[in-house]
């Protein structure tokens, strides 16, 4: 399994990033995400994929990099772009639709961890240390942006600078804890309707202040004659919740953070090569329903 999620990449990989980042190395961007690929898949540290006892025959050819050229050459932004063109790359490229979801995975680690970086936060059941992944999730299982934040970061503050580079026009349904003015603004000037419950339940008033024109038709498709609507609609957004029960409990995906990913910069790093890993994942059984 872990070998044909690997070529799939490969090739994509080597259609996006042939070229040096530059003449002073040695490897291109894309060897070197390849070789960062490899140990992700595995579940491995870096210096393990740099070993060539560890690469079947027919998935490497050449020399690897050293652990500490492969470590400097993964914080350089040009190998970063490459991963997110990757991420692009195996999506569905046919996916239309109107409905996005919006929502947030922790990421927990030990309680006595030494990274400085994390954060104490809700988690599923309760407060935890370690980072939050917040997504938002368009038509067909396309990841449309992403983020990955210390788990004490507000999901709101996360969204907002998620939505000024969302590009979909349509529907955004998230939960109940993104019900606030100013995202329902910065929706709204992305030319998308967020959707979502009331903070404090259904029924109750307003207030006095003026609200937002997209927060009002919220609340007309959740809580009034057009409820029927936005229950259908609301019924959509278990698909982030899908997304997250494979991201979590595939055997190749995101089922924990390892003991030698700590710090933002490499979780960053780490969840981006996983949400590439379930791309692939979900091209081949996309190539599998068509054949």
């Amino acid at each position: 399994m872990e070998r044909g999620l690997f070529l799939r990449m490969r090739r994509t990989l080597r259609r996006l990033g042939r070229r040096r980042a530059s003449a002073r190395f040695t490897y291109t961007d894309a060897t070197v995400l390849e070789v960062y690929l490899w140990a992700a898949l595995h579940g491995r540290p870096v210096c393990w994929a740099c070993d060539p006892a560890h690469w079947p025959p027919g998935t490497r050819r050449g020399p690897l990099p050293s652990p500490s050229a492969l470590s400097r050459r993964m914080r350089t932004r040009s190998v970063l772009r490459l991963l997110g063109r990757l991420l692009r790359a195996l999506g569905p490229r046919d996916a239309s639709g109107l409905v996005a979801m919006m929502d947030g995975m922790p990421l927990v680690i030990g309680p006595h961890s030494h990274d400085r970086q994390s954060g104490y936060g809700r988690a599923a059941s309760g407060k935890a240390r370690g980072y939050k992944l917040h997504l938002i999730l368009g038509p067909g299982g396309r990841v449309l942006a992403w983020r990955v934040a210390p788990m004490h970061v507000d999901e709101r503050v996360m969204a907002r600078r998620m939505l000024r580079e969302l590009e979909h026009d349509g529907y955004l349904l998230a939960d109940a804890n993104y019900d606030a003015g100013y995202l329902f603004e910065a929706a709204s000037a992305r030319g998308v309707q967020l959707v979502t419950p009331r903070r404090h339940g259904p029924g109750k008033g307003l207030g006095h202040r003026r609200q937002p024109e997209g927060r009002l038709r919220s609340v007309a498709l959740t809580e009034t004659d057009e409820c029927r609507f936005g229950r259908e609609l609301m019924r959509e957004r278990w698909a982030i919740e899908r997304f997250f029960g494979t991201l979590r409990s595939h055997p190749c995906g995101l089922t924990h953070l390892p003991p030698w990913v700590r710090g933002w910069q490499r979780v960053n790093t780490y969840v981006a090569a996983k949400l590439a890993i379930i791309a692939a994942v979900k091209a081949e059984c996309r190539e599998a329903l068509m054949q």
